[in-house]
């Protein structure tokens, strides 16, 4: 028994680990406890040098010490402070102005906001309750079909896991030992799919379908101009002024960067140009609409204006903090701690932030960064035992024999991932299988950006997936399941099934792993717009002297004796 046990520790560890995840008990104290009980039965069965935990305090202080993970408190308080402000409240009500009078324009709206919420709070859980206890008694008082509104706000919500800047590519950058900066980058094309994806599907819902997702009726159109219209034509003029700003700024982007630094024209990458035209034409807009409000120029409708207050702002900021971190201007945790410092004023200038407010964001976030460490001090303690008894040499091993090399190493991963998704949270799956993964993946010659991404898009997918998704546990817990008396309309409306939930996810879950079947059989989608890789051939490297009169410090000559130079 003890010779089959010292055998074979690393996967009997490996076992018993996931035994205890999978059975509820908190996973930072299993972690930890797997990884100090065997460490002490290897130390006395001889497996293990006595002097193994030794080391141990230094790892505990080494993660204290990463300020990569500082990133986390700084956006989670972002996106906290935006939400408990009423963001979302004003997002929603002003997107269901602009879309609501076109069939699907509800759920276009909820498609926007979810992509904003998720950029801005990095939770899944803020965004699908945000939109859920707003938008979903909105869209059933105006006719939409319950089981299509559950799955359009639970796959916007889900966004969360892989829309930049998100503290799932912070951790998953952390796990792998790359840069957060290039895991955006990176993230920036995928999570652009996803949107196009389920957009796409909303429109053909709305061509072939309009009775599941009707117009919101005339009188519920609130913006109103003297004369009567809506104001839309003037949204749609000054929008696409705006965009055609943007897109000529970004044409001349690498000239002006050029001029600027005293150059050649540039050619910057195109993430960082797209980023930086976006950044100027959202701090163009609100300027111009800042003007027509202070002079009364009357150039804007109602509807426009409205727009631009409430919906550029979260905009301005998110480009503006992507923006820093892809010029190199500040390093992620900077640009999350301005990030923060731009949520409070925003809150400030909208007289939404009060004491009450702040201590709430801030005793949420601390929560938050704490469960978040003691897990990452859990998983650390279990892989220093996992490594010292060999255990990631056992991983190594395990998937050597899969066939397909690396496109079959890829596929078994995200299905393991995908399977794991549907009963462990990102943070622990994060913690636990990357550090075994990714020095498997970087053997392979796998680009360890392209495989973080891959498992950032397959737990969303993780998310929305009955009966264990997240997303639709989130969503169940504030929907009224018996029938209810709307509001506004005092009609009685029917409760939601758990069934409707599980049949509205589906579409959004095929529209996933279709993206995630893109990004494997495409890699480019996600490596094209990450710096190449300069390779540096060390046997060519020479070191010359400064030869001649001069000096090595280029005097240019001696003093006219024999102690002319060094």
């Amino acid at each position: 028994m003890i010779e089959f046990f010292t055998s074979n520790i690393a996967p009997i560890m490996f076992g018993v680990v996931m035994l205890f995840l999978l059975s509820g008990f908190p996973v930072a104290f299993s972690l930890a406890a797997c990884g100090l009980v065997f460490g002490f039965v290897g130390i006395e069965l001889g497996l293990l040098p006595a002097t193994l935990f030794q080391a141990l305090p230094l790892r505990v202080f080494g993660i204290m010490q990463n300020d990569t993970l500082l990133a986390i408190p700084f956006f989670t308080l972002m996106g906290l402070i935006l939400e408990r402000s009423g963001m979302a409240e004003d997002l929603l009500e002003t997107a269901g102005q602009v879309f609501g009078p076109i069939r699907g324009g509800l759920a276009l709206s909820v498609l926007f906001v979810g992509s904003l919420l998720a950029a801005t709070t990095g939770v899944v859980a803020a965004a699908v309750i945000s939109m859920g206890l707003i938008s979903l008694p909105i869209m059933l008082r105006y006719g939409y079909n319950p089981a299509f509104s559950c799955g359009t706000i639970t796959a916007s919500g889900t966004l969360a896991q892989a829309l930049p800047p998100s503290l799932v590519l912070i951790v998953v950058a952390d796990q792998l030992g790359t840069s957060v900066g290039d895991m955006f980058r990176g993230a920036f094309t995928p999570a652009f799919m996803l949107i196009g994806a389920y957009a796409l599907l909303i429109i053909a819902v709305a061509i072939f379908l309009p009775k599941l997702v009707p117009a919101m009726p005339p009188e519920a159109r609130t913006f109103r101009e003297a004369d009567g219209t809506s104001g839309g034509r003037s949204l749609l003029v000054f929008s696409i002024l705006i965009i055609a700003a943007a897109i000529i700024f970004g044409f001349w982007y690498g000239d002006i960067l050029g001029w600027m630094q005293g150059t050649e024209p540039q050619s910057p990458a195109r993430d960082e140009t797209v980023v930086v035209a976006m950044t100027f034409g959202t701090i163009l807009s609100m300027i111009l609409a800042g003007i027509n409000r202070l002079l009364r120029l009357g150039l804007l409708s109602r509807m426009a204006q409205q727009f631009t207050f409430v919906m550029v702002p979260p905009l301005a900021l998110i480009f503006l903090v992507l923006g820093t971190i892809f010029l190199g201007v500040a390093t992620p945790t900077e640009g999350g701690a301005m990030g923060a410092t731009g949520a409070l004023l925003m809150a400030l200038m909208r007289r939404r932030l009060d004491l009450k407010t702040l201590r709430q964001a801030l005793e949420a976030t601390t929560r938050l960064s704490c469960f978040v460490l003691f897990i990452l001090i859990g998983s650390t303690l279990f892989s220093f035992t996992f490594t010292a008894v060999d255990g990631n040499h056992w991983v190594e091993h395990l998937f050597d024999q899969l066939p397909g090399g690396e496109i079959g190493f890829l596929l078994f991963v995200n299905t393991v991932v995908f399977l794991l998704g549907f009963f462990l949270d990102f943070f622990e799956i994060a913690f636990i299988l990357l550090p075994l993964l990714g020095p498997v993946a970087e053997k392979m010659g796998i680009d360890l950006i392209w495989f973080g991404i891959l498992i950032a898009v397959n737990l969303q997918t993780s998310f929305l997936t009955p009966p264990f998704g997240f997303a639709l546990l989130y969503l169940r817990s504030i929907t009224p399941v018996a029938s209810f008396i709307d509001r506004v309309t005092g009609k009685r409306m029917e409760g939601i099934r758990t069934g409707q939930m599980y049949r509205g996810a589906l579409p959004f879950v095929f529209l996933q792993i279709v993206v995630l079947g893109l990004l494997i059989a495409f890699p480019q989608l996600i490596t094209g717009s990450l710096d190449k890789a300069v390779d540096v051939d060390l046997d060519s490297i020479r070191i010359e002297a400064p030869t001649g009169g001069g000096d090595a410090w280029g005097s240019g000559g001696s003093d006219g004796g024999d102690n002319g130079g060094w």
